[in-house]
């Protein structure tokens, strides 16, 4: 065997693994069973079902979602002065049975009033009834992704009775409100006043389109006379929740002070009472070993009497 036979092969380079793309399953037909079973919880694709057939949920873009979010916000300040609804988590599912399919939609933002009759539980995974307000954040990423939200869902949404159904977008041509009348059982637009959007099914709620589309942060907006209805007492609430958190974080402080306080002066005089009983068990000690020493003194100086007597006893001896 020649000596370059015999050398080792140099180690081989690992590839490099690059991330496998999730399958998308969107068009398949599955049964509403295994929907629920397999692909409802999907974590990398979003599936809604229509009538048998998996669609796969488009993704906006994020101008979009940041409007999306501001109007999340704008609700739960809302609902902390308001508690007429429940917020629903996003893409939390819910299902429609219509005269002609049945479908299963999952909408970005979505709220139940309190006098529904299926009020959201907390062991829900999906909403089992149906929606009072539904929110989407519009995908224009293709006429198709356009079409879905503002025809096919919109027909579905009133059908299945949705009472408002809400499409958000960060371009003011593609913003849409609609209110379910119902004498037709179709959706009808709200039309903004003053650029102000009015909700019939929230009582109450109302907000600015070009806050919405500009963000405006809502904590400068809460004196303003479309807000403050109800950002005000929210607004006092939380400060009220706040100072109340902070008089009791202060008085949890003060009162961990002063029984850090007591335990350190416990402590002191513990230490104080042991170095009291050291000393006392020193001198204790000390005085035995003190006694000891002097009756041993006592004792030698007793013997040595002793031996002086007995020595003095034998010079006058007249033996």
């Amino acid at each position: 065997m020649s000596s370059r036979s015999a050398l080792a092969e140099p180690p081989v380079a690992p590839q490099e693994e690059h991330p496998v793309e999730p399958v998308s399953h969107a068009g398949r037909l599955v049964s509403e069973h295994d929907y629920w079973c397999r692909y409802y919880s999907e974590s990398d694709i979003r599936y809604e079902w229509n009538d048998g057939r998996l669609e796969e949920k488009p993704v906006s873009n994020y101008g979009t979602l940041l409007a999306l979010a501001w109007l999340a916000e704008l609700l739960r300040w809302f609902l902390r002065s308001e508690p007429v609804a429940q917020e629903s988590v996003p893409d939390m599912g819910f299902r429609l049975a219509l005269p002609d399919k049945t479908v299963i939609r999952r909408p970005d933002l979505a709220l139940v009033r309190r006098d529904n009759p299926q009020p959201l539980l907390p062991l829900d995974a999906s909403y089992h009834g149906v929606y009072d307000l539904c929110i989407e954040a519009l995908s224009d990423l293709s006429q198709a992704d356009i079409a879905r939200d503002t025809e096919t869902k919109k027909a579905e949404y009133a059908a299945g009775g949705v009472r408002e159904y809400y499409i958000v977008h960060k371009e003011r041509e593609h913003l849409a409100f609609f209110h379910l009348d119902p004498d037709t059982g179709l959706y009808r637009p709200i039309a903004p006043e003053d650029d102000v959007i009015r909700s019939e099914a929230l009582p109450g709620f109302q907000f600015r389109i070009a806050d919405m589309v500009a963000g405006t942060d809502i904590t400068e907006l809460r004196h303003d006379p479309v807000y403050n209805d109800y950002l005000l007492p929210a607004w006092r609430e939380a400060e009220e929740r706040a100072k109340a958190e902070a008089a009791r974080a202060e008085a949890e402080a003060a009162r961990a002070e002063a029984e850090a306080e007591a335990r350190a002066e416990a402590e002191q005089r513990a230490q104080a009472a042991a170095d009291r009983a050291t000393a006392a068990a020193r001198g204790r000690t000390e005085a035995e070993q003190r006694a000891e020493s002097e009756a041993q003194a006592r004792a030698e100086s007793e013997a040595e009497l002793a031996r002086l007597k007995a020595l003095l006893g034998n010079k006058h001896d007249p033996d």
